[in-house]
């Protein structure tokens, strides 16, 4: 040990520490400190998840996946017992028994053992048909729940994104109201300026902390939403990598048109064909009545000799013969493509509308990086100087210094909505547009 401890004398109720004398307690101490320090400097470092990792963590542990797992499961139990033949009958008859005269008591009773086995014709096929589309069935939605999710997690993630970012314009507008506030107050010092300029400036100062904050609390509920998505009640990590203001690029909309076929929810309608054909199958099978055959030995008491009897039992399906039933499958199969086109129709629909979307705010992004904040920021500078040398007032100084700060606003603003429509965008088509981007 590096340390020991000494106890004082009898009247004395505490511990003293003091080193243990050691030819390497110096080295031992330093490697501590370096130990101790490394531990204080990982602890102060933000932990910071990038969009890749917060997918992977997703598809991996997210609770609606989960549940889907595990129905499924259940679909794969339901698939062994659709594929089970019905149980042997084993089947016991007594006659003749407990009479009188000759047959009295059991003297003259005859015993028949017999077995029994349903032939269903062709019901086990038709059930382990439907048991089999119905566990596809479910295989493609986890398909379509995965993509979902990666999107849902996409977008959450984008929110943490956009509120650093808005978080970082807050800083800066903290930053430059606290440097007008020092300019002001030289100048309210000097006589340059009146007191109330000083007093609206520290106002300013103080609605520009308060915005910050405000931004500080939406981060945690938006990592915490983020967290969500892969089942974690606290977020492990204090800020998400990237750069909203490095657009996605923009994809012809016919190229995207044309990447509609491979949209889950459209291909998924395949399998839901072929469970409605098993459904129907299943149907025109139950119409068949079950036959039922009989097989045993007869005993006769009275002769003392067995006989071989056998039997068969066919049901007349003069009324039941399933009808409603095979009526309501076909119908169910029929809307089958009338669902399908109409799925299509209103995700073409929706991706029109979103890729719209996006190349406006796309322009609207580089718009105003290339034209309105070049201009706003050399008007400010200006301003500035002009303000400094008193031929402006503090009104027009923090005009033009509001202008600056919308104009970087909108322009994380729209950033943002055009990566929020390319995230759509790849979910509807799963074409990637943010490959390199956030």
């Amino acid at each position: 040990m590096l340390l020991r401890a000494v106890t004082g004398g009898e009247s004395e109720n505490y511990v003293m520490w003091r080193p243990a004398s050691s030819p390497h307690l110096r080295l031992y101490l330093l490697l501590f400190a370096i130990l101790l320090s490394s531990q204080r400097a990982t602890a102060n470092e933000p932990l910071q998840i990038n969009l890749a990792e917060a997918v992977q963590r997703t598809l991996a542990t997210n609770p609606a996946l989960n549940v889907l797992g595990y129905n499924i499961r259940a679909q794969e139990g339901a698939r062994v017992q659709a594929g089970l033949k019905p149980n042997p009958e084993l089947g016991l008859v007594v006659e003749n028994a407990l009479g009188s005269g000759d047959l009295n008591g059991f003297d003259g009773a005859e015993t028949t053992l017999s077995l029994g086995w349903v032939l269903e014709r062709g019901k086990r096929e038709a059930r382990i048909a439907k048991a089999d589309a119905s566990v596809s069935l479910l295989e493609t939605q986890r398909h379509v729940l995965r993509r979902d999710m990666a999107a849902e997690t996409a977008r959450r993630y984008l929110d943490s994104l956009a509120i650093q970012a808005q978080k970082a314009q807050a800083l800066d507008s903290v930053s430059v109201a606290a440097d007008t506030v020092a300019q002001i107050a030289e100048r309210v010092k000097a006589g340059q300026a009146p007191d109330a300029d000083l007093a609206r400036a520290r106002a300013e100062l103080a609605r520009t902390q308060l915005r910050l904050e405000d931004f500080e609390h939406e981060q945690e509920v938006a990592n915490h939403r983020l967290a969500a998505q892969w089942g974690e009640r606290k977020p492990d990590f204090t800020s998400v990598a990237g750069d909203v203001l490095q657009l996605p690029r923009s994809a012809a909309y016919a190229e995207l048109v044309d990447s509609i076929r491979d949209n889950p929810d459209i291909k998924q309608y395949a399998t839901v064909a072929r469970l409605r054909d098993a459904e129907l199958s299943q149907a025109q099978a139950q119409a068949r009545p079950d036959w039922q055959i009989n097989l045993g030995v007869r005993h006769l008491e009275l002769v003392g000799e067995q006989a071989l009897v056998a039997g068969i039992t066919m049901p007349l399906p003069l009324r039941n013969q399933n009808q409603g039933q095979i009526a309501a499958a076909r119908a169910n199969r029929q809307r089958v493509e009338a669902d399908r086109t109409q799925v299509e129709l209103g995700i073409e629909t929706q991706l029109f509308a979103t890729h719209q979307a996006l190349q406006h705010a796309l322009h609207v992004t580089r718009t105003l990086s290339t034209e309105v904040l070049p201009l706003t920021e050399s008007a400010l500078r200006d301003t500035q100087r002009a303000y400094r040398a008193g031929r402006y007032t503090y009104f027009q100084l923090q005009q033009v210094q509001q202008e600056v700060l919308d104009a970087r606003l909108a322009q994380v603003e729209a950033a943002i909505s055009a990566h929020r429509h390319a995230i759509e965008i790849e979910r509807l088509t799963g074409t990637v547009l943010t490959q390199g981007a956030l």
